[in-house]
């Protein structure tokens, strides 16, 4: 039996929370014949089949499920240690990883990025445009801003800004009367779709699940809808109808309490709360 390695099991706990080995390997950065090998040497080294395939996906076996609670205890002590001594290190240098909705991350915090890289030439920012909830216990990220303040968990949470909605359409004389552009079922329980959702409209005519989308759709001329004002405002191709901003939503910053301390993400707060000050409506 050939001896086991961390980086075995982080290989192993990845794809029981991916479910397939290319959705793991996506997630790890490497190709799906890297994972399949390193899951391989895990249970060659642990003498026990650990996944079974069902309908295409991957699912513990018993001795897997054994395997995987002393793996994630062994993760969160890896991870406690790692934060620990990270702490020590006071100079703004280093790789944070920063995970948005996709509308923040792309319209947001990429634009405003050269101006923190010229404040700290030494950090690396690692940003995640994801519309779920990534785990900051697991590292799936260091730091999340995000629309909802979570209900449980252990990261420091703080509301670090609003961010503002209003109703926009094309640059043409008819916008108002156009229909709405809303989302699709799987997002309907969004504060905004639920604004639309609650208006005297027929049937829209597209539904979609990302806010960049609905931007684009707007400015092709296909309906009006609501949208955050810091970026369409800044389309040449919109104009806000006759409402005011009819909606805010909060956003929040989230981080593990281990991390708090290090200067880079320090560093990263600062910059992220001032940054968002440009959610607002004009």
């Amino acid at each position: 039996m050939q001896a086991m390695e961390w980086s075995d099991l982080r290989y192993v706990l990845t794809v029981a929370r991916a479910g397939t080995l290319a959705a793991a390997a996506r997630r790890l950065r490497v190709n799906q014949t890297t994972v399949a090998r390193r899951l391989a040497a895990a249970q060659a080294a642990l003498g026990a089949r650990l996944f079974e395939r069902r309908d295409g996906a991957l699912y513990p076996t018993k001795a897997g499920e054994a395997a995987l609670a002393r793996a994630a205890q062994v993760e969160q002590e890896f991870l406690a240690l790692e934060r620990g001594v990270g702490g020590a290190d006071a100079v703004v240098a280093g790789s944070v990883r920063v995970t948005a909705v996709p509308i923040l991350a792309n319209r947001l915090l990429i634009p405003a990025l050269p101006r923190l890289f010229a404040r700290h030439p030494r950090l690396r920012v690692e940003l995640v445009a994801e519309p779920r909830n990534l785990s900051l216990t697991r590292r799936e990220a260091d730091i999340a801003v995000r629309l909802a303040r979570p209900e449980a968990g252990t990261a420091l949470v703080r509301r670090i800004g609003e961010l503002d909605y209003a109703v926009y359409g094309p640059r043409r004389r008819d916008a108002e009367k156009l229909p709405w552009i809303t989302y699709e079922d799987g997002s309907s329980h969004l504060p905004q779709a639920r604004w639309i959702a609650a208006q005297d409209h027929a049937a829209a005519p597209l539904l979609v699940n990302d806010a960049e989308a609905i931007v684009q759709a707007v400015r092709a001329g296909m309906g009006k809808s609501l949208l955050p004002c810091f970026v369409a405002a800044r389309e040449p191709g919109l104009q806000r109808l006759a409402r005011g901003v009819v909606l805010s939503r909060d956003i929040w910053l989230l981080v593990h309490r281990d991390l708090r301390a290090q200067a880079r993400i320090g560093a990263v707060i600062d910059w992220l709360t001032q940054v968002t000050r440009a959610c607002r409506a004009a």
